[in-house]
């Protein structure tokens, strides 16, 4: 029990003293996550648009195609990108296998269809809503788009949220194409494997500590936006 509590005391003033290793590594697990969710946010809001106001053929099996990489497994994802990225693979010209890059390129394949398939269920339900409207006023499909991102934007952001809550966590996809290299590729979810394997509960534990912080942090935003999507829909 004293050791349990020690670790604890250990963690909490490795977090309370700014611990250079500890700083280090949830900086770089931001950056990764925060650039990996701002660019499958651009490119999924956009696809969710365009699935909510076109009607093609193959639209459907699209949707179901999004909606189901939504439970993708990391791992999966890190495999595959490691076979394309390593030295025999066809984008072995890039060479960012086990940088930071690689990293960011596995989160946004994890974060796309989570961003899309939510952005695609939020717009859709505005564009039922305002179609007839929108259609009497002329409205190209361009502006249309514009409207529909407009009105739909708190929810939009519970979309970019929940994606970023899905990249912060990740440990698979990133440990497989990241290499967890110290200083290089070491993000707070490897640290914590590595730590704990090598029995230095201490930094596991205080990078947990903020780990479970910024889930709750997001998770609180989550429930913060949702709230004001009600409150403005219920206005409206």
């Amino acid at each position: 029990m004293d050791s349990f509590k020690e670790s604890f005391i250990i963690a909490f003033n490795l977090i309370l003293m700014g611990d250079s290793q500890l700083i280090e590594i949830v900086a770089l697990s931001m950056k990764v996550s925060l650039i990996a969710t701002l660019c499958a946010s651009i490119i999924g809001i956009l696809l969710g648009v365009a699935l909510s106001i076109l009607r093609f053929y193959g639209r459907t099996p699209l949707i179901i195609l999004i909606n189901g990489l939504m439970g993708l497994p990391p791992v999966v994802v890190g495999l595959l990108l490691y076979m394309l990225l390593s030295k025999n693979g066809p984008l072995n010209c890039l060479n960012i296998l086990y940088s930071p890059s690689a990293m960011i390129l596995a989160q946004f394949v994890i974060i796309l269809p989570v961003v899309a398939s939510l952005s695609q269920e939020i717009l859709s339900g505005y564009f039922e809503e305002y179609k007839d409207q929108l259609r009497v006023l002329g409205r190209k499909n361009q502006s249309i788009a514009i409207t529909l991102i407009w009105e739909g934007r708190f929810r939009l952001f519970t979309a970019v949220v929940a994606g970023l809550g899905r990249a912060v966590g990740e440990v698979g996809a990133v440990m497989i194409v990241g290499g967890n290299i110290n200083h290089v590729t070491r993000v707070m979810t490897t640290s914590i494997a590595l730590e704990t394997s090598r029995g230095d509960l201490n930094l596991a534990l205080a990078l947990g500590i903020i780990l479970v912080s910024v889930s709750i942090i997001i998770n609180g935003a989550l429930f913060y936006l949702r709230r004001l999507s009600e409150a403005l829909d219920g206005d409206t």
